[in-house]
């Protein structure tokens, strides 16, 4: 058997809008000759001319938050507190067995932007696609958001998971899910005016908050997730071991066993 390997991730960039203006990364380049003057300050006496073709090495400064990119948050993202008074962990916490499981697709990209799931959408999904939940499986959403990434609509694109949808996975053992979406809830922009209307806090990050209950992780900016199939792959999505921190960036992979062509 052979192996395919989906890149769920998107990449970090200064000119795409993938977060909102407070919180865009910022990447500074120094290429081979910006550089030389910063080798010769380790070697007096060294010039241009010594180096193979002048150069010296290509670097980049790089401003971030964690959240930057394809991430995973830690239960200490969403609260101080997980599974109902306990320390949330933070990321170099998170147990590892987590983070490369079988995965499970669910397709919610017919959602209008905005639109808040439910635990009867989860259940109707799973019932679509004939897949019984599994403790430890990885379950992405496919949102409207991933085909609006690069467009300047990318962070108002796509249906957020809410509280009673996400309970509905970790009452089943699921401890890391995900999505193409810029927040695992709905958009701020229908939030906030759902909040406006009807003055009900419990609305505001509600699936985030559901983690004070169970503690869980999930991934952040995922792509290409219509290339997967609705369930028969692995999720690779390690993070980078950041001490006492909410997140961690993660290069996420989708692993298909696929039979050889021929």
């Amino acid at each position: 058997m052979t192996q395919a390997i989906i890149d769920l991730s998107i990449f970090i960039e200064n000119d795409v809008v993938s977060d909102p203006e407070i919180y865009r990364p910022k990447i500074t380049y120094v290429d081979h000759r910006m550089s030389v003057a910063e080798l010769a300050s380790f070697f007096p006496g060294l010039e241009p001319a010594d180096l193979p073709d002048g150069e010296a090495w290509a670097i980049e400064k790089v401003e971030l938050i964690t959240h930057n990119g394809t991430h995973l948050d830690a239960p200490y993202h969403f609260a101080s507190t997980m599974n109902r008074g306990e320390r949330a962990i933070t990321i170099d916490e998170v147990p590892l067995e987590w983070c490369f499981k079988p995965g499970v697709k669910l397709d919610f990209r017919h959602f209008p932007d905005g639109y808040v799931t439910t635990a009867a959408d989860v259940e109707l999904e799973l019932m679509r696609i004939d897949h019984r939940l599994q403790p430890l499986e990885i379950v992405i959403v496919n949102t409207r958001a991933g085909c609006r990434y690069g467009e300047s609509d990318y962070l108002t694109a796509g249906c957020g998971m809410g509280y009673g949808a996400t309970m509905y996975l970790l009452e089943r053992g699921v401890r890391l899910t995900g999505t193409d979406g810029w927040s695992w809830d709905a958009p701020f922009t229908y939030t906030r005016e759902r909040y406006e209307r009807d003055q009900d806090p419990s609305i505001i990050w509600e699936g985030h908050k559901a983690g004070r209950n169970i503690g869980y992780c999930h991934l952040e900016k995922l792509h290409n997730l219509e290339c997967l199939p609705s369930d028969g792959f692995t999720v690779a999505c390690f993070p980078v071991k950041i001490r006492a921190a909410s997140a961690g960036w993660t290069r996420a992979v989708a692993i298909l066993e696929k039979p050889p062509v021929g």
